[in-house]
């Protein structure tokens, strides 16, 4: 079966140049010459091209548009002031996880397979940020709302990249309590730095890999209809909607990696804590269950804060049909902006170790002349 071929649509406003692949200019003019005449001047090229590909080419030609316009909050009357919260929400991710990552790197009693998989969502935390919250700025304070069409996948795939990550971090770490207090004699056996950075790796190499391939596949769609995405950000389903060729594969792709990527980790979250919890009422002493269990507090902060708000939004979306859209796209940027500010600080104030070397660091910075 012949190769689809791929059209890059016009660059700019109606009229301007358009960009194929082995279509020419003057083919694709005389091409549209019968359905030109008659018609008013400012008939754009570009409809007409998206047209006549819509009704004859529709299964040989992929129609790529230059890009994006992302339109989320069109009703909202204070997004200035959302905008300015995320900026400090933006500039709090960088400062704390940055600063949690320095005091591990810092401290050799520190590099333990525990806070390699902190270090391991910490930097997780700042490239999800990253991703979201400048464009979102650019976007919707500085009213630039055009995303090229590569740079578009771009962001798609590392914002889904990360949220991913984001979640299988969560289930090392309660893999970390697991073993330290399921197995305590056998900890240091089988909680190893190497078999911890082996388990972070292949999370990394599946959740890179795995959206690889759903990015890949969003090029074989054909946009010719609108470039309004309806969004905070390009976001998957919100574009692959306005193909006007066939996106089952998409939409099968998107549905089954949610569902994966976020049951998956939380099922091995809640075994993990229903087993902690067996081990700890079996405890003949009431300090060390209360002591066993308090080290497991932060993690379960970091649970709630990032797996509530998500099933929340989830839930409403399935069972409530009439929710406000600005009101859904500011839900679904508030769960994914505020987990990776609030990890560091929970870690930084609950732990302990974190605690210890944080306020020695900030004597020695005081004491220095």
């Amino acid at each position: 079966m012949a190769r689809p071929k791929t059209v890059q649509t016009p660059g700019g406003a109606p009229g301007g140049p358009v960009r194929t692949g082995s279509m020419g200019m003057g083919r694709l003019e005389s091409f549209y010459a019968p359905w030109t005449r008659g018609r008013p001047p400012a008939r754009s090229l570009w409809n007409l091209t998206t047209f006549h590909l819509r009704m004859v080419l529709n299964d040989s030609v992929i129609i790529h548009p230059p890009g994006f316009y992302i339109i989320g909050f069109e009703t909202f009357p204070h997004i200035s002031v959302y905008m300015i919260f995320l900026a400090f929400v933006y500039v709090f991710t960088l400062v704390f996880n940055i600063l949690l990552m320095y005091i591990i790197a810092r401290d050799h009693c520190l590099h333990t397979p525990k806070f390699l998989a902190v270090v391991n969502l910490a930097v997780i935390d700042v490239i999800l940020n990253t991703t979201t919250i400048p464009s979102m700025i650019k976007t919707f304070v500085f009213k630039d709302n055009f995303v090229p069409f590569n740079l578009c996948l771009l962001q798609m795939y590392v914002y889904y990249s990360f949220s991913s990550l984001e979640s299988y971090a969560l289930a090392i770490l309660a893999y970390d309590r697991l073993i330290a207090i399921c197995f305590p004699l056998h900890q240091k056996s089988i909680n190893t730095m190497r078999s911890m950075s082996c388990i972070v790796g292949m999370t990394w190499v599946y959740s890179l890999g795995r959206v690889a391939y759903s990015t890949v596949i969003m090029t074989q769609l054909s946009f010719c209809n609108s470039v309004r995405v309806f969004s905070y950000f390009c976001d998957y389903a919100p574009v692959f909607r306005l193909a006007c060729n066939d996106y089952t594969l998409q939409w099968s792709v998107a549905s089954t990696s949610s569902m994966v990527n976020l049951l998956t980790p939380f099922t091995f979250i809640v075994l993990s804590y229903a087993s902690i919890l067996t081990t700890v009422s079996r405890m003949k002493s009431v300090s060390s269950s209360i002591k066993a269990f308090s080290t497991c507090i932060e993690h379960l902060v970091l649970v709630a804060v990032f797996y509530i708000p998500t099933f929340s939004i989830f839930l409403v979306g399935l069972y409530v049909r009439s929710i406000d859209p600005d009101q859904r796209v500011m839900s679904l940027s508030l769960a994914s902006c505020i987990p990776p500010c609030i990890n560091p600080i929970v870690y930084s104030w609950k732990t302990k170790e974190i605690k210890t070397r944080a306020l020695s660091l900030v004597q020695r910075m005081k004491t220095r002349p």
